[in-house]
């Protein structure tokens, strides 16, 4: 399916549609969203924001709308310069609808319990932010969090089980997941075969030099197979959406 056609626009309705998660879900449900270039490259100086256009920035503010948590690793946090979400930058209306909280929290991926208790993360936020560490992460970092006001959950001992990351998620009633990356995050989400559904932009540019891709991390025994399930176009860019066969 390509859509909208040429020269059409499609509504806020259908976007949403589009976009909304699969109804009546009894699990963690994981989405994951990135922009690529047309060579593959992540990113541009290290950041991938200058590879989206409006409607991709569009695409990634419905994300947030529609989810329950967004979830994504400390070091794109750290170089995304990530804060907490505010309420002011959802849609109140289409939340309550959807019968969301008014506002979905970040839960950051951190083995080492690396977010500094100042940051905006904690300091700047409606909603507590999630983080998902490790016993072994230094004690008295994991105090800090704490006394920031973070909810502090120990999900592995070295290294974080991405299992029970959904699992604490779960418990929270946390099940329509939102996942921003980064790479190294998504690859393991890929290794663990946690991935339900890939939101991915195709910028009209070539980057070259030596962005990373997407993903990387373990490979799995098999490739994931996935099925296309809408196309949009926007000003030559492509916003894809991959479904998990299973």
């Amino acid at each position: 399916m390509l859509w909208p056609p040429q020269g059409g626009e499609i509504t806020d309705s259908e976007l949403e549609r589009t976009y909304d998660y699969p109804a009546g879900l009894d699990r963690p449900w994981v989405r994951v969203n990135f922009v690529s270039s047309a060579d593959g490259a992540v990113s541009v100086d290290g950041k991938s924001g200058a590879l989206g256009n409006a409607a991709d920035k569009k695409v990634f503010a419905l994300g947030r709308d529609l989810a329950d948590v967004v979830l994504v690793g400390a070091g794109t946090a750290e170089v995304e310069g990530y804060r907490g979400i505010r309420a002011g930058e959802v849609r109140a209306e289409r939340r309550a609808r959807l019968g969301l909280a008014p506002v979905p929290p970040i839960a950051v991926v951190t083995a080492r319990a690396s977010v500094p208790p100042t940051s905006p993360l904690l300091t700047d936020t409606s909603v507590p932010l999630i983080v998902l560490t490790t016993s072994s992460a230094p004690a008295e970092r994991r105090a800090a969090l704490a006394g920031a006001g973070a909810d502090v959950v120990v999900v592995g001992e070295h290294e974080v089980d991405l299992v029970a990351v959904l699992r604490a998620l779960d418990e929270r009633g946390l099940r329509r997941v939102d996942c921003e990356g980064g790479p190294t995050l998504f690859g393991a989400l890929i290794a663990a075969d946690l991935v339900d559904e890939l939101c991915v932009t195709v910028a009209p540019a070539l980057v070259g030099g030596d962005a990373g891709r997407i993903a990387h991390g373990p490979t799995p025994a098999i490739p994931r197979e996935m099925a296309l399930t809408s196309v949009l176009h926007s000003e030559s860019a492509l916003l894809l959406r991959y479904q998990r066969v299973r």
